[in-house]
């Protein structure tokens, strides 16, 4: 298959009903976009669904021809979806599995997708697309089978919050762990839980024959320590910045905030850090390292309940290639859909 230009007209189909009659791309018809999107991604035929002529499209910060890619590679579709449905925006973001092509014909290689699509007349204008190739990741999440429950839960009309205050909570959450002074404005719900590549990463039971470590007395959290624990400890503090903090889709009537984010820790003397009751340690990576990650957040009452995050270590310092090098670098919330 040949790369397809920019300038060719990419659409087939009609309009989907909630387009056509509202001029407004409903839930529904953001939803459907992913999946007619994805099909032609297994397809491997760009023309199969609406892209405007003039898209843009990147993949793990890359600027590319739509057709290259993952478009070449990709099998099959997975189970697992969870999206963020932003109507007032246009735009819908999708956490999914899917497998590439490998080296033996018969078998496949699972990978995680992270996905931002921006819908306007019609079609796809903007493509956004983050691949975490890790086997074991992608397994653990196509095992999961669907989302948390309280990812598709609405909030009651009176409960829900404004766009603005919805991101502002979601933001509290890495300027804590950025700061990680133990002494931040951490706004979570006494159930918060977090998922990441598909492993729990807070509450876990602890195992058998083994002592829940202390908050107060370790040298390193714990995924056995609450969403609250962690922060307050300290030990995060080996993440120097996140930044390119680029808000893409919310989800009002159901309280969901989704941005893509980079996680760098500068290594050298960041790892060495004081802890909020004294304590001297030494943490994190011992070279730059850098987490590109897709995390996204319910959030109630002005709490944060669920959070759950792709990520995939990349370049250190990498951007997202839909931001300037100064809002790259720069740790200010941005909600880009504006």
């Amino acid at each position: 298959m040949g790369i397809v230009a920019s300038a060719v007209v990419l659409a087939v189909g009609a309009p989907s009903t909630s387009v056509a009659q509202q001029g407004v791309c409903d839930r529904q018809c953001l939803e459907r976009f992913v999946d007619r999107y994805l099909d032609a991604l297994v397809k491997h035929d760009p023309r199969s669904v609406s892209i405007a002529a003039a898209a843009r499209y990147t993949e793990n910060g890359q600027r590319l021809a739509i057709g290259d890619g993952l478009w070449r590679s990709v099998k099959a579709k997975g189970k697992y979806r969870l999206f963020v449905s932003d109507v007032d925006a246009g735009q819908v973001a999708f956490i999914g599995t899917l497998e590439e092509h490998n080296a033996d014909p018969a078998r496949g290689t699972p990978a995680l997708v992270a996905l931002r699509l921006k819908i306007a007349g019609s079609e796809i204008t903007e493509i956004e697309q983050f691949i975490a190739r890790n086997p074991d990741a992608a397994q653990r999440v196509e095992a999961l089978g669907k989302p948390h429950a309280l990812f598709t839960e609405a909030v009651p009309a009176d409960e829900r919050m404004s766009r603005a205050d919805l991101i502002a909570t979601a933001n509290k959450y890495f300027t804590g762990m950025q700061q990680n002074d133990g002494k931040g404005d951490y706004p979570f719900a006494s159930d918060c839980n977090r998922i990441e590549n598909g492993m729990q990463t807070t509450n876990r039971t602890t195992p058998a024959g083994e002592t829940r470590p202390d908050p107060k007395t370790a040298s390193n959290y714990s995924a056995q320590w609450s969403c609250r624990e962690q922060f307050e400890s300290g030990l995060l503090r080996f993440v120097t910045r996140i930044r390119d903090r680029r808000y893409v889709a919310v989800d009002q009537e159901r309280g969901l905030v989704f941005s893509f984010v980079f996680f760098d820790h500068a290594a050298g003397d960041t790892r060495n850090f004081t802890l909020p009751d004294g304590r001297k340690v030494t943490a994190g990576p011992a070279q730059p390292w850098t987490w590109y990650i897709a995390e996204m957040f319910k959030v109630e009452r002005g709490q944060l309940r669920q959070i759950e995050a792709t990520l995939e270590r990349v370049p250190y310092a990498m951007t997202s290639g839909w931001s300037s090098w100064e809002d790259g670098m720069s740790d200010r919330a941005r909600d880009v859909t504006r």
